[in-house]
């Protein structure tokens, strides 16, 4: 897909049943083969309901954006700053909370032109820094983020399901050089 082809938008709440579908749908692809088809059902009820998309769509300091192909969205983004941001962080910080791409449009530079729609935004907004957190068994998005110039500065908690996982927290400035 030639990067022209890819349009990044906010999106509304009117949107909020194709957000709550294409997070649905991205998280399995993402995950499902890794997990539990039962962890993966308790964390698409419980964390990626149309209630909680709603609330966290709705909250003054989170953001989502849809890249859309061909008018339709085939990847989003979620940023976070102040108090919703899920480890609290100082005010001149914002979180990348999920960047998730179709697995039918991946390899397409997408994710990168998501995070690049980021980073841009960090810096629009006077941020020092940018953060994120990337489980540990997603080697290719960890790799990602490093060619990104992320860099690991700690380590949570992370429940999907019945099972604890960890997960790699990384940040680099949000201007590079």
């Amino acid at each position: 897909m030639p990067s022209g082809d890819l349009h990044i938008t906010a999106v509304s709440p009117a949107e909020l049943r194709l957000l709550h579908n294409l997070s649905r749908q991205t998280f399995a692809e993402a995950f499902g083969t890794m997990n539990t088809e039962a962890n993966i059902r308790h964390y698409l009820k419980h964390n990626l309901s149309a209630t909680r998309l709603k609330e966290e769509l709705l909250h003054p300091h989170s953001a989502f954006f849809f890249g859309r192909h061909e008018g339709k969205p085939v990847s989003y983004l979620k940023i976070n700053t102040g108090p919703a941001q899920t480890e609290m962080q100082d005010g001149s910080a914002m979180e990348i909370e999920r960047i998730y791409v179709r697995r039918d449009k991946q390899g397409m530079s997408i994710g990168q032109r998501l995070l690049d729609h980021a980073l841009e935004l960090a810096l629009r907004n006077n941020m020092d820094r940018v953060w994120l957190g990337v489980w540990e068994e997603n080697h290719r998005a960890i790799s990602f983020y490093r060619r990104n110039g992320f860099e690991p500065f700690g380590r949570h908690d992370f429940m999907l399901g019945r099972d604890r996982q960890t997960d790699i927290l990384m940040h680099r400035p949000a201007r590079l050089g």
